[in-house]
């Protein structure tokens, strides 16, 4: 299993447009591929249906192949669909494949289960499907209500909250977290891995 990591760069609104429209691609490609997904932690945008940053477990045996075509800079060109006067055309947003995080014990870990929260559907607060997840010797938690099976939520906060303690364990030398907030300041503007056009967010092929 792979951590890939979709990031704004600290863009304007149009760049986290991009990640929502790349993530969606991205999910779609994999279950194409027969590839298992799962949206494990997210940073919303300003405006509606739009992501700062997405961070999404990966498994599978193409998730390799997968996880390689999608590394690197991605621009999408197209007319800003906010500002229509901005003279600006080239968008840029950055993936990174981030280390994957030690297995922790479940022993180590209390497990407790509560009523989703949020807009959600029918399955919202009437059943115990939402998970919160805390490390017993650091008190890191985490709260996971993206699935509507408990067991499902439960699976993908061991894998946030094992995430969370290798960014805390690796603090002093700021490996995981000088990776993502890093990121954020590097997508370099440039030789793109994969180009995209308009508002169907359509691949330029090479």
């Amino acid at each position: 299993m792979a951590l890939l990591f979709f990031s704004s760069a600290r863009g304007p609104a149009e760049c986290t447009l991009a990640v929502s429209k790349a993530v969606t691609k991205f999910l779609d490609e994999a279950r194409q591929l027969s590839v298992t997904t799962e949206i494990v932690e997210n940073v919303l945008g300003d405006n509606p249906n739009t992501f700062r940053s997405v961070l999404i477990s990966v498994e599978g045996l193409q998730s390799e192949q997968l996880i390689q075509r999608w590394l690197g800079t991605i621009q999408w060109i197209c007319q800003s669909p906010y500002r229509p006067m901005h003279k600006r055309k080239n968008w840029f947003i950055g993936t990174t494949c981030l280390k994957n995080p030690s297995q922790i014990v479940d022993s180590s870990i209390e497990f407790t289960t509560m009523k989703s929260s949020g807009a959600g559907g029918q399955h919202v607060n009437k059943t115990e499907s939402a998970v919160r997840a805390t490390h017993l010797a650091t008190g890191i938690s985490v709260k996971v209500q993206t699935e509507r099976s408990q067991h499902a939520n439960k699976r993908l906060a061991k894998l946030l909250l094992a995430h969370k303690l290798a960014e805390y364990e690796a603090n002093t030398h700021q490996q995981h977290k000088a990776t993502r907030q890093q990121f954020h300041y590097s997508v370099p503007r440039g030789n793109s891995s994969l180009v995209f056009y308009g508002e169907k967010f359509s691949e330029k092929r090479h």
